[in-house]
């Protein structure tokens, strides 16, 4: 498969290096759950923390292709480690387009030194953190210099273990704000509670936040979230990355059933042949299975593309490229989610009953692009797909399109 490769070859020598690391162990870490400490210290010592970090900073100033690429790579053997890689490289795009020159300079430079991993605690449904003034309010309308944060934020991946936190709260006047945190600063509490039938070292579960010091230069911007078209960019780099996770089990899934297939696999009775790589019904699945992945990589390569034009604009983006790169993900996300649905299903149709022995771990492709692919609802991305096959609308720029 088309999967676009990392600029150097140091840095696919440590990707390569990581995925054996992370297939060695991942079904009996995916049994176990919790935080995958170990592995997240591996994935710090790789050095790819910083393929989002413009050179500028330090970093590795790799396109989106390429970073999502390496996330597709990952997750074809651990959906949940390369689910919170790819996270962090979210985070650091959100400060490119939220945060202004000076919280850009410093904290991306700080990540690329110090090799910081960041977590995820922005969840923009979830309503229910609140930041207050902690002194009298300018009269002047003026925002206050220090704030005091509190409540609690639900699926915050990749917050155990982080060294910062992106965080969303509304003000008192209803404007949601987002902010950088520190994950050890006084009155942050990472619970350990994430309980899900997949993704189950995601560390996806719940933050809270006690009287948490907030200062002005601790919130991103300007221009913030949504204070212009090139800011609203991040929903479509975020649906990539869901893509390329689900993409990325869908040919695990695949890698999977070959394997056992060609070492183990047995023809039915019934079937007439010597060998189950003969078997006609077996062939009839994998022709399905490859046909689904081959399409989802070929949108995805051209949505990838779309987004790496639509970045390379910068603050010149327009409204009309910035929806049409909407589209060309929302395409690849649902075909890529039918291609992981699809593939991690008709594993067990592909190994039978000998399959769905606990040892092979097969069902933690299933479990994970299920728990995975109901992020937000693929049904309002084919409405979206449908508003604009109708009518030609774009869609509105949102945390989800």
């Amino acid at each position: 498969m088309s999967i676009a490769p990392l600029s150097s070859p140091a840095l696919r020598g440590a990707l390569a290096d990581l995925k054996t690391l992370l297939a060695e162990n991942a079904v009996a870490r995916d049994r176990a759950g919790g935080t995958a400490k170990a592995e997240r210290d591996a994935i710090r010592r790789s050095g790819l923390l910083t393929l989002a970090v413009p050179a500028a900073y330090g970093g590795q100033g790799e396109g989106w292709p390429a970073i999502l690429g390496a996330v597709r790579d990952l997750a074809q053997v651990d959906s949940s480690l390369a689910h919170l890689f790819a996270f962090h490289h979210l985070m650091v795009a959100s400060i490119l387009l939220y945060g202004n020159p000076t919280q850009r300079a410093g904290l991306l430079t700080a990540t690329a030194r110090r090799g910081l991993f960041w977590g995820n605690a922005l969840n923009p449904l979830d309503r229910r953190t609140h930041l207050t003034p902690a002194g009298e309010l300018a009269e002047d309308g003026e925002e206050p210099q220090s704030w005091s944060l509190n409540g609690t934020k639900s699926f915050c991946s990749g917050a155990s273990d982080s060294d910062l936190l992106l965080v969303s709260a509304d003000g008192p006047d209803g404007v949601l704000r987002v902010m950088v945190l520190p994950t050890d600063r006084s009155g942050i509490a990472v619970l350990d509670d994430w309980d899900a039938i997949g993704q189950r070292q995601t560390d996806s579960g719940t933050v809270t936040f006690t009287d948490v010091a907030v200062s002005a230069a601790d919130i991103l911007g300007p221009p913030g979230p949504f204070g212009d078209v090139a800011s609203s960019l991040r929903p479509c780099i975020a649906q990539s990355i869901l893509a390329s996770l689900y993409l990325g089990i869908a040919e695990g899934a695949l890698a999977a059933a070959r394997g056992f297939t060609l070492t183990e696999g047995r023809p039915w009775r019934a079937s007439g042949v010597a060998s189950a790589a003969e078997d006609p019904y077996l062939l009839h699945h994998f022709g399905e299975v490859q046909l689904a992945v081959a399409a989802a990589d070929a949108l995805g390569g051209l949505a990838l593309d779309r987004l790496q034009r639509a970045w390379e604009r910068g603050r010149s983006l327009g409204a009309q490229e910035r929806g049409e790169t909407s589209l060309a993900v929302a395409t690849f996300k649902v075909a890529a989610a039918r291609a992981g649905l699809d593939a991690a299903g008709r594993l067990f149709d592909i190994t039978g009953a000998r399959g769905a022995a606990g040892r092979y771990g097969f069902d933690r492709f299933w479990r994970n692009v299920r728990t995975h692919s109901l992020h937000d609802p693929l049904d309002y991305k084919l409405k979206e797909l449908g508003v604009h096959a109708l009518t030609g609308a774009l869609p509105e720029p949102g945390f989800y399109s």
